[in-house]
This record gives structure tokens, C-alpha cells and sequence, in this order.
């Protein structure tokens, strides 16, 4: 039987993104639980009744007593009296303070409970993998042009199978054998993934534009932070009482006067598919005074935009069960690229056999 040229396309866009599209399917998966697996990292839990959080302030100066060289770049919060702060820092004793260290302080005494490299993380390594394919530039450009490929295959799957689409979705007998594995995964899992290429490929589109192959790659030039211009602690709090309903969650530390200390988290009165990180941004002067802000509703429509198409690309919002689905259907498409490649080693080898 004769194939078409949708067909022809649809093979030829399967076989192109196949392997991309299993790393991506794996990856992406697991880093559904980014969170979780980045807990497993933290130091066992502290359980000390009634002992309160000490100031962010002694922990900045206890980290740099321990690393006077360092540049300290910046501190995700306890949520807790349990877990500890996570300060991040570039020091000349880790791969010449190319690389940053990872330096776990006990929030009670302000105690360096451990210190690793970011970038041996398994999270920070899968990320990497997913981002960028360890590749740097190229890699982030096979990202983008493997997002077009895997969208075209999404579309001609779509237009070659519709007419079996609710004989699928619907459960009948006749579709479930073996031969119609990749058909059946495709159905059902074809919002999902539709979903996720054009997620994907609009947070690479930026390799489409000239601007990218003008960039060069950032190298970190290690310098020793300051001491803190201003008491950060005081300035939380004043924070709070301004802005009632933020949850600051990562700072990030001005290396100058000239330069603003930047607060990220997010206001109690945002959407849920806004980032609970990175949602909203408050900015201190050298004084701690807030020098302006950057709320979600505040930022421009292309910027909110973005934010929302990172939470949905990753299913970081709704909770555990939002994760799980996500979870199930991200591997959906790996299924879709083995079955795929099984159907073509299949017909393959009948064509030789009938050659024969």
C-alpha cells in the first residue's frame, strides 16, 4: 500500500527527533520533581523545639568568616525552623571559583552544616541535560530546532490518524493489539504533548534570533563580596509590613553599592500558575530601602507570559497531583519514540524480506 506524504513526513519528523525526544521525555519527567529531589540534598532536618530562626545577617557573616574570598551570590530561605538556609557561592578553593558551591547553614546557630559543587547536583546535572543537552550554546540551538521537528511530527500524527482518534479515545476492541501501541499513546497523550512542544519551543525561541549567534558565553570573574550595607533582616521585616502578603524565598546579594539586593517570591493574591520562587521581585538600595518593584501584574504582558508558559512547560503549580499527571504523560513520549522506531525497523524489514 502506497503512503502518503503526510505519512512520509510523519516518519521522517518521528526518526529525525526520536532520540531528542526520549532524553527530553526522561528528563523532563524526573524534573517534574525538581523540589523533592532538591530536598533529598538538604541536611537531615533539625528538630530542636521552640528554637527560633536567627537572623539571615549572622549567617552572611558567619559564611564569610568560613569563605573570606568568596562571592556570595545569593540565599534560597529556610521555610522553617528544620531546614537550612542555602547559600550560593563562587570561592577560588572550588574549581577556581569557576563553578559555584552550594553551602547549607544551620538556621538556628548559623553553622556551615555542608558544602558541595551545583554543578555535581543530579538535579543541577538533569537540568542541564534538559536545557542544553551538556552542550552549552549548540545544544540550546538542537533544542529549538528539535521543537519545531517535534511539533511537525505532533501535527502530521494528528491529520494521519484522526480518523481512528475516537475509535481510541472511545476503547474499542479493535484498536488494542500490539501494532497499534504508538497510535493509541499518540491519542491519548496528543493534547499533553502538543501542550509541551509548543511550551518548549516558545522558551527556546530565542535561537531563532539574531542576537543569539552574537552572544558570547558569561565566564564568572570572582570577586569577594562586601559586607552587607544594611541590616537585611530589618529590612525583611519592614518588607513585610509593607507588603503584607509577599513570601520572600531567594535573595540575591548586591555586589556594590551601585547595585540593588534583589528579593524574589510571591504575594498571596497571585494566580496559582504563577512562579511561587520567582513570581514577583522587590529591589533594596544600598540603604535597604525599596527602590522599586517588579510584580507579576507590574512586568509587561511578553514577560508574564513567559513566566506562565514555564510553569505549565514544567507542571509547577497545582500540587502533588498536578506533578503525578505530569509525570505519567512526560513519558508518553518516549513511549511515542520507540514505538515509532519499532513500526519503522518493522516495515523495514518486510521490505527487505519482499525484496528477497
Amino acid at each position: 500500500m502506497k503512503r502518503g506524504f503526510v505519512f512520509t513526513i510523519h516518519s521522517v519528523a518521528g526518526l529525525l527527533s526520536g532520540l531528542f525526544i526520549l532524553i527530553m521525555s526522561l528528563s523532563g519527567a524526573a524534573l517534574v520533581f525538581r523540589d523533592e529531589l532538591n530536598r533529598l540534598e538538604y541536611p537531615p532536618e533539625i528538630l530542636r523545639a521552640n528554637s527560633p530562626v536567627i537572623a539571615i545577617d549572622s549567617c552572611y557573616n558567619n559564611l564569610k568568616k568560613e569563605f573570606p574570598g568568596a562571592e556570595v551570590s545569593s540565599c534560597r530561605l529556610a521555610p522553617n525552623n528544620r531546614l537550612s538556609f542555602l547559600f550560593t557561592i563562587y570561592d577560588s578553593s572550588y574549581k577556581n571559583g569557576r563553578e559555584a558551591l552550594k553551602v547549607f547553614v544551620q538556621p538556628q546557630n548559623g553553622s556551615i552544616q555542608k558544602t558541595e559543587g551545583a554543578d555535581v547536583s543530579f538535579v543541577n546535572r538533569l537540568g542541564r541535560l534538559h536545557s542544553s543537552l551538556f552542550l552549552g550554546k549548540k545544544g540550546e540551538w538542537l533544542l529549538g530546532f528539535f521543537s519545531v521537528v517535534f511539533l511537525i511530527s505532533i501535527l502530521t500524527g494528528l491529520v494521519q490518524y484522526r480518523r481512528n482518534a475516537w475509535a481510541v479515545l472511545s476503547f474499542r476492541k479493535k484498536f488494542f493489539r500490539r501494532g497499534n501501541l504508538h497510535q493509541c499513546i499518540g491519542v491519548w497523550a496528543l493534547i499533553f504533548n502538543l501542550m509541551i512542544g509548543i511550551t518548549g519551543f516558545w522558551m527556546q525561541r530565542y535561537v531563532f534570533k539574531k542576537e543569539f549567534y552574537g552572544t558570547t558565553s558569561y565566564t564568572q570573574v570572582l570577586k569577594s563580596s562586601p559586607s552587607l550595607f544594611f541590616p537585611l533582616d530589618s529590612s525583611l521585616m519592614n518588607l513585610k509590613m509593607k507588603y503584607p502578603g509577599f513570601t520572600p524565598h531567594v535573595i540575591y546579594f548586591a555586589q556594590s553599592k551601585k547595585g540593588s539586593t534583589a528579593i524574589y517570591g510571591s504575594r498571596s493574591s497571585n494566580s496559582f500558575i504563577h512562579s511561587k520562587d520567582f513570581a514577583d521581585a522587590i529591589f533594596l538600595d544600598s540603604s535597604g530601602l525599596v527602590s522599586f518593584t517588579a510584580f507579576v501584574n507590574e512586568v509587561d504582558a511578553s514577560n508574564r507570559y513567559d513566566i506562565i508558559n514555564a510553569q505549565v512547560h514544567y507542571g509547577q503549580y497545582g500540587g502533588l497531583p498536578v506533578k503525578i499527571i505530569y509525570f505519567v504523560f512526560g513519558l508518553t513520549g518516549g513511549l511515542l519514540s520507540i514505538t515509532g522506531f519499532l513500526l519503522w525497523l518493522k516495515r523495514r524489514r518486510s521490505k527487505i524480506r519482499v525484496a528477497a
